[in-house]
């Protein structure tokens, strides 16, 4: 087997707009950028026409961070940001999607819908009650991706 055939082809990134994600997004371009591989980069949000209680469930606990979670705007400016950090960082194949859904579930998704062969992640999930709320995507997303997985240290 030659040594192209076992580089990545896709790679797929999940962002919420936070410099720890924008620190695993470029990781992820500079990884893309090296193997002549996609780099797809998502980020998820909830409905604006969600459950009123789930929504303000979240707003309640996000408060000023509400925005990054609901509605698709928001996401739409948040990967087209993420984009650019990766470009900077050698990805030359960037897309950008926006899922609806639950960060652990929407990424997975892309990863499938994608045929993706790398996950990124960054190693920093939301601590306290804002990580009981969302959940860990660093953790849910390692453990259930079914392609191999790149923990990139994003904190300090």
């Amino acid at each position: 087997m030659s040594e192209t055939s076992n580089a990545y082809r896709t790679v797929v990134v999940g962002t919420d707009g936070s410099e720890s994600s924008l620190r695993a997004v470029a990781r992820a371009g500079a990884v893309a950028g090296a193997c002549g591989a996609t780099l797809v980069i998502a980020c998820a949000y909830l409905p604006t026409e969600a459950d009123d209680r789930e929504l303000a469930r979240a707003q309640d606990v996000l408060r000023d961070e509400a925005y990054q979670v609901v509605g698709s705007h928001p996401a739409e400016d948040t990967v087209r940001t993420a984009a650019e950090r990766a470009g900077a960082a050698g990805a030359t194949k960037v897309r950008t999607v926006a899922v609806e859904g639950s960060p652990v579930e929407a990424l997975l998704d892309v990863v499938r819908r994608e045929s993706a062969d790398l996950l990124v992640v960054g190693n920093r999930g939301l601590a306290g009650i804002k990580g009981r709320l969302l959940g860990s995507v660093p953790a849910d997303a390692t453990r259930r991706s079914e392609c191999d997985v790149l923990v990139v240290h994003t904190t300090g």
